[in-house]
């Protein structure tokens, strides 16, 4: 066969080439995934065509997709779509969603920077937490996939937070972060993103400004969760220190303290009673609760 005649590959050197197996191609041509070979005599004959089509069906698959959704995509590209602005898109949102940098680690020095002993467990539950990937045929190295937050933990068990504290923490954490997420996700989804999704999947052209816009928008729920986060921890580090210290005996001022009703309430009580018996109905409806509180907790004391 001379360098311009056209390659051709029985279905077990297509497989080779591709790094599916027989069974897996033969599935993709039943799902209509596969173009149909060219039958020549008793066997069916593939081309470069063919094994183009595997390669890009391996890498939506390690994106994410489905074997359902790849279809609706390959189809849109055979109909002229264009595939390059959805490929484009999904790059796009798998690539980096942050600057950090991986790096590795080996186990004596994990082991020196937590405790100095080596515990099984606790790195097997960094390992199913993602905080440590197991690097295959290097048991005594780690990758680190976010050494910042490795060095968290190291700093927590530093100042005395049992491991299994840290890890805890982290499990909890992780949920609330994954629901602030999601949100923002779903908040973009419906006032930006929108516009994009009529066409499933989308147009080249959309599926391209659909990318440039995760690109602007990438750095926007971290700014928002860090600018958020700092202003939480000043209120609440601030009543959480001066909760403790009077806890501790520092003096605090004695006397009932005043309390701030909104302006709103305010207001509907002015209209309910008149502007002269505000102080008279809120002290009246409080002995009111008060007492109410009274009578079931003496009636679930009874019951028992």
């Amino acid at each position: 066969m001379s360098d311009q005649a056209v390659a051709e590959y029985r279905i077990e050197d297509l497989a080779h080439h591709s790094g599916a197996t027989v069974r897996t191609i033969r599935a993709y041509q039943d799902r209509g995934l596969l173009p149909k070979p060219e039958r020549r005599g008793r066997s069916n004959v593939y081309r470069d065509t063919h094994l183009a089509r595997l390669r890009q069906i391996a890498d939506l698959l390690d994106r994410g997709y489905t074997l359902a959704s790849i279809k609706e995509l390959l189809e849109a590209w055979d109909a002229g779509r264009g595939l390059g602005g959805v490929l484009g898109l999904v790059a796009e949102v798998h690539g980096p969603w942050t600057d950090e940098e991986a790096d590795r680690i080996s186990r004596s020095e994990l082991n020196e920077r937590f405790g100095g002993r080596p515990d099984d467990d606790a790195v097997g539950e960094a390992c199913e937490l993602g905080v440590l990937e197991r690097i295959p045929g290097r048991p005594d190295e780690f990758l680190v996939p976010s050494p910042q937050e490795l060095a968290v933990a190291s700093e927590l068990y530093a100042a005395g937070v049992p491991l299994v504290a840290i890890t805890g923490h982290l499990r909890e954490l992780r949920g609330q972060v994954e629901h602030i997420a999601s949100r923002f996700l779903e908040f973009t989804t419906e006032h930006v993103f929108a516009r994009y999704l009529g066409h499933v999947p989308p147009t080249d052209t959309d599926a391209a400004e659909a990318a440039a816009m995760v690109r602007r928008l990438r750095p926007l729920a971290q700014q928002t969760v860090d600018a958020e986060l700092a202003r939480a921890m000043r209120l609440l580090a601030t009543r959480h220190l001066q909760q403790h210290l009077g806890a501790a005996g520092v003096e605090q001022p004695s006397g009932p303290t005043p309390v701030a009703l909104p302006a709103g309430t305010v207001r509907a009580v002015q209209e309910l009673v008149g502007p002269d018996h505000v102080a008279e109905f809120v002290r009246a409806a409080t002995e009111r609760e008060i007492q109410a509180r009274t009578m079931n907790e003496l009636v679930g004391r009874g019951g028992r």
